[in-house]
């Protein structure tokens, strides 16, 4: 009896909820203005299927604190999944929708739905066994619990279905019946025409049999259709040939006909089965759609995250932010300079000044784009430990606001959008202001954007603002919960540096500037006289300040890069230390290791050759006494040789891959085996090594040079057991039927080293027709083998399509 799948219930049903559209999010106009929906197509690109694509690119940012944490914890755990493991992929999630609504309907499904579905259970599968590769659990652990891959149903499916257009003939034992008499009538056919076609040349246009109409026939010339009995079915384009079915395979080929029909019905019965098994599994599939859906989405991020170098933000209730190294993550991380800026707790209104191109729209929308990432569950591209809160809403005025339409000038877009800001916004709002008050007359456009900006701080809304008004600056500077920042800009190359520095106004620098690109001096002093005062001694008390700041700044950088410099010395000298102190320990239990087997070994042949002198008789020449005492100290000699030999192995030397030969004797460093190289190295650095009988590939950075093969020209490409006995125990087939494939492929990786290092030339393997898994997994692997030269199924007499006959490299 089938039991019920565990579900998503009570609280646990927001999982379900961020991800299709169930919880309230903000206005939509903002994540256009914010460029929102560029960072959710980058998100989409990082999803596997196109129902998580689809699902990435409706995404919203969630307006519930316990939500949001959910969300950002979720790619957190995915994240730290991908560092351990590279996540699942999820290639064969589809929207099913149609396919349940039909199975519900008790539909017949065609080959291709089915094995459609039978890829997606699979796919479901493979994801929960990735989830439960996982001791801990995490957030995801349900997920992956609920996740039901109906084994049984999906293995069915591949039994019978080879492909969209193909059904196995095993897939019944009557449908296998049916095509073997069909096979068997096809051959009589053929063999008559055979004899038809022998014998009446002089009549055919072409000496072949053809099809017509599923028929088979043969091409007559058309003088000589009269003269060969049998139906018509065909004539070519000019009329010269009559393709005749003869008389004598008519019956034959209505048997054929009669089969097919058969057929056809045997394999709609099938297909029909096969529905109503899967219908029983509507309500499995469907849950596991929705979690596959939501996992992909979940992968995603974490991978975005990855690429971003993003980190989850902290979220804070006391509605305080706090943005450290924040970057935009549309502009180029090579080239973007991150930002500091923080608003709620010294702060609520934040009035950004400084010439144009400086990075002060840009600050903008880092702010209001981190802030909809982190409410949508995304981790933000910034330094560990920043922080958002939650808003309610994000409202923004950002841009060229003029409407041909409305006949509105961009001063009069700007204030129909600023009236609709402050109607609506409030305490949980963020309000993003690009030049306010701009486009109309400037002592007027001041005293507005003042005015709009006490309004706000009145209501603790929280706020920022760019401007070039001088006012704006003041009011910053003598309004508590008010502060001025600035975008820095270096007047000696006049280009921006996009730092923002919070806590000084910026000057505009325009006499600078004109002064640097040509404006001649005496209408820059003529300017200077049109300035009042008083603004003439603010701006030069900013100055002070700014270059005051940029040497403190500079002593400051210094100072760190000093601190650093020790800290990373320190470290290097404490690593190289514990480096010594484990090389020492290695190298002295190593040797001490192999010279007590040295020492056992000189035993063994010592007490051997004792024991050989105690039994000589007396008709023991002395010719023989010599030749026992040369092979008892060849064999001390060798003895003493694997001493030489373990120091070269201890004190031998990184060498570059390109210096590596064939028959060169190495150590692996990780592994402590000794052995000599049988591949060279590719291009990612992989070789083989031949340890004993045991083929190891490994970079060639782990390996010790030990010493050159004795004739490098002549370097064996392939170590061949030079007696009988190993050849002679090897067999040249191994049967796989009835193992699992994880089984099949770990005998077969022993059977083909084996095989191969014995000398046989060729091998069959025995792995049986039924579905083909094993037959796909046995030739994928004969693919990566390198000493497989090349393999094919097997021919008649051989084993047919149950059998792969692999040859091995000569």
């Amino acid at each position: 009896m089938k039991s019920d799948p565990p579900r998503l219930r009570g609280a646990d049903f927001l999982y379900y909820a961020a991800y299709f559209d169930r919880m309230p999010t903000m206005n939509e106009k903002i994540f256009k203005t914010l460029e929102f929906d560029k960072v959710l197509s980058m998100l989409a690109e990082e999803a596997s299927s196109e129902a998580g694509r689809a699902r990435c690119l409706a995404l919203k940012p969630q307006v519930s604190k316990t939500e949001i944490e959910k969300l950002g914890t979720q790619t957190e755990d995915a994240l730290q999944r991908a560092f351990r493991e590279t996540p699942p992929e999820f290639r064969a999630v589809k929207d099913f929708k149609s396919l349940t609504i039909a199975l519900e309907a008790e539909a017949i499904l065609g080959m291709g739905e089915l094995l459609s579905l039978a890829y997606f259970l699979e796919n479901t599968g493979q994801v929960k066994q990735y989830g439960a590769s996982r001791e801990e659990a995490d957030s995801l652990t349900p997920f992956f619990e609920i996740l039901d891959p109906v084994r049984g149903l999906s293995t069915e499916i591949l039994r019978c279905i080879a492909d969209p257009e193909t059904m196995y003939d095993d897939a019944s034992p009557e449908l296998k019946r049916i095509r073997q008499g069909i096979g068997r009538a096809e051959e009589k056919v053929r063999s008559e025409l055979t004899r038809i076609v022998n014998n009446s040349r002089e009549f055919l246009q072409d000496a072949v049999v053809t099809m017509r109409n599923d028929r088979f026939c043969i091409p007559v010339k058309a003088e000589y259709a009269k003269q060969l009995p049998g139906m018509v079915h065909d004539t070519s384009g000019s009329g010269s040939t009559y393709f005749i079915e003869p008389a004598s395979v008519v019956n034959l080929n209505n048997q054929i006909r009669e089969l097919q029909i058969a057929e056809k019905k045997e394999m709609e019965r099938i297909l029909q089965e096969l529905s109503i098994k899967a219908s029983a599994y509507v309500e499995e599939i469907r849950e596991n759609v929705r979690v596959m859906i939501i996992l992909d989405v979940i992968f995603a991020k974490g991978r975005l995250a990855l690429k971003m170098n993003a980190v989850k933000p902290v979220l804070r209730e006391d509605s305080c932010m706090n943005l450290k190294g924040a970057r935009h993550p549309l502009l180029d991380p090579k080239k973007v300079v991150p930002i500091d800026v923080s608003l709620g707790e010294e702060f609520d209104l934040l009035v950004i000044t400084g010439p144009n191109t400086g990075g002060k729209t840009v600050t903008l929308k880092t702010v209001g784009l981190l802030c909809l990432m982190g409410q949508a569950g995304l981790h933000i591209p910034a330094k560990s430990l920043s922080s958002i809160t939650v808003f309610t809403e994000i409202y923004a005025d950002i841009g060229d606001e003029q409407s041909i339409e409305q006949s509105l000038s961009t001063f009069s877009g700007h204030i129909k959008s600023i009236v609709e800001i402050l109607a609506h916004a409030n305490r949980r709002s963020l309000c993003l202001f690009d030049e306010l008050g701009a486009g109309t007359d400037p002592i007027e456009g001041a005293a507005l954007a003042q005015a709009i900006l006490e309004d706000l701080h009145r209501r603790h809304i929280r706020t920022l603002a760019t401007t070039h008004y001088s006012e704006l600056k003041t009011y910053a500077l003598e309004t508590e919960g008010v502060e001025n920042a600035s975008c820095e800009f270096d007047v000696e190359t006049l280009k921006p540096t996009y730092r923002l520095i919070i806590g000084l106004p910026g000057k505009s620098n325009a006499f600078a500037i004109a002064e640097k690109l040509g404006i001649p001096s005496q209408i820059i002093k003529a300017a200077e006289k049109h300035i009042d005062r008083r603004d003439k001694g603010f701006e030069d008390i900013i100055a002070e300040l700014d270059k005051r700041r940029a040497e403190m700044e500079a002593k400051s950088k210094e100072l760190e890069q000093l601190e650093e410099e020790s800290g990373k010395l320190k470290e290097k000298l404490s690593r190289q230390n514990e480096k010594m102190t484990s090389a020492r320990e290695r190298i002295l239990s190593e040797a001490n290791r192999e010279a007590r087997e040295l020492l056992q070994e000189a035993k063994r042949i010592a007490d051997e050759g004792i024991k050989s002198f105690r039994n000589m008789d007396g008709n023991t020449t002395i010719r023989e006494l010599e030749d026992r005492r040369a092979r008892i100290r060849k064999a001390l000699d060798k003895t003493g040789n694997s001493v030489v030999l373990g120091e070269e192995v201890e004190t031998g030397r990184k060498v570059s891959p390109e210096k590596l030969r064939l028959g060169d004797t190495v150590k692996i460093v990780n592994m402590g085996l000794t052995g000599e190289i049988v591949s060279l190295p590719d291009k990612k650095g992989n070789c083989a090594v031949m340890c004993g009988s045991l083929r190891t590939q490994t970079k060639a950075e782990n390996l010790l040079f030990i010493k050159h093969a004795k004739k490098q020209e002549e370097a064996p490409k392939r170590t061949v057991a030079t007696g009988p006995s190993k050849a002679m125990s090897i067999s040249p087939e191994i049967n796989l039927i009835g193992m699992t494939t994880d089984e099949a492929l770990f005998e077969l990786d022993k059977y083909l080293d084996d095989a191969y290092l014995s000398g046989l030339p060729s091998v069959r393997i025995v792995h049986g027709k039924g579905s083909g898994i094993l037959r796909d997994a046995v030739r994928r692997r004969l693919r990566k083998v390198q000493y497989v030269e090349s393999f094919r199924a097997g021919e008649f007499g051989e084993g047919d399509a149950g059998v792969t006959v692999a040859v091995f490299r000569a």
